[in-house]
């Protein structure tokens, strides 16, 4: 069959996405390799209703009330590549392929932390990239930021909010005057020795022989979607601050006729609760250009 609507990822920008469509009574298929971006934190903050709660169990609850719509099919597998344009995609996966008038993008992004040693390990449970959603959770304990690019120099201005920070250079940036100022105007204290490791919870290793213990950590990872299915299928990316991302419109149209986007995959930076927001609108917009047109 010929699906209204092929959603490829599951997570939440997916699964709102979908639910407008579901009720719109049109057939969605919805395609998850099931590698959320948030599946190594243990609890999700700052989402209305369900602060506090697991990612899982928030997704699990969402695709069980989505799964009821009868015109709504799961397929648990990754789609290989897209080809076709609008009102004919054709879907390839593993053993066969599936057809979609209209796609919506939100397989999310993957992160590419700092080459150090213990942090990978301690990532979303220690380590964290967003302090809307964990940095009330550190009870303004002391707080490390560990740079990696110019918008390091973002998280250590705005994480005293939180707590006692400390700025970990690394050999990643070179401060200017201005930006010193700025830092000890907010309280921030700046470390140039290189790090070594990160132990036990939060223990920062340094080359030095120190070691430095912090509630949390924080540090900007390096983002690029998650799939190349963009990119195969020519829709235009803008480079963020955090890196690429996939270009939408306010409908979250892309460049490609009849492909729409959302969540991570299509944001500079965002959280749950603008993912969701994302979705929606992408749902109702894809659902719209079925109606009327493109």
């Amino acid at each position: 069959m010929t699906f209204d609507v092929a959603i490829i990822g599951g997570s939440f920008a997916g699964l709102s996405a979908a639910l407008q469509l579901a009720r719109a009574r049109r057939s969605v298929a919805i395609f998850d390799s099931g590698l959320r971006r948030n599946r190594f934190a243990a609890s999700s903050h700052g989402f209305l209703a369900q602060d506090g709660r697991a990612p899982e169990a928030i997704v699990a609850d969402a695709r069980a009330q989505l799964v009821a719509y009868p015109t709504v099919q799961w397929f648990d597998q990754p789609v290989s590549a897209v080809t076709g344009e609008a009102d004919s995609f054709d879907l390839h996966v593993d053993g066969g392929q599936e057809a979609a008038r209209r796609l919506v993008l939100a397989m999310g992004v993957a992160d590419a932390l700092p080459e150090i040693p213990g942090l990978a390990d301690r990532w979303g449970r220690s380590v964290f990239h967003c302090p809307y959603c964990h940095g009330y959770e550190l009870q303004q304990g002391r707080i490390g930021v560990i740079a990696t690019s110019p918008v390091s120099l973002h998280q250590a201005q705005l994480l005293p909010e939180w707590g006692a920070v400390t700025f970990f250079l690394n050999s990643a940036m070179t401060l200017g005057e201005e930006d010193a100022r700025g830092l000890a105007a907010r309280g921030v204290t700046i470390e140039p020795t290189a790090i070594e490791r990160i132990a036990d919870t939060a223990r920062v290793v340094l080359v030095d022989g120190r070691s430095l213990d912090f509630a949390g950590l924080f540090t900007a990872s390096r983002t690029q979607p998650s799939s190349p299915l963009a990119a195969q299928l020519g829709c235009e990316h803008e480079e963020g601050p955090l890196g690429m991302f996939v270009k939408t419109g306010p409908m979250k149209d892309t460049s490609v006729p009849g492909v729409f986007a959302c969540g991570d995959v299509a944001r500079a930076a965002g959280n749950v609760a603008m993912a969701v927001g994302d979705g929606a609108m992408a749902g109702t917009a894809a659902h719209r250009s079925l109606l009327f047109g493109l």
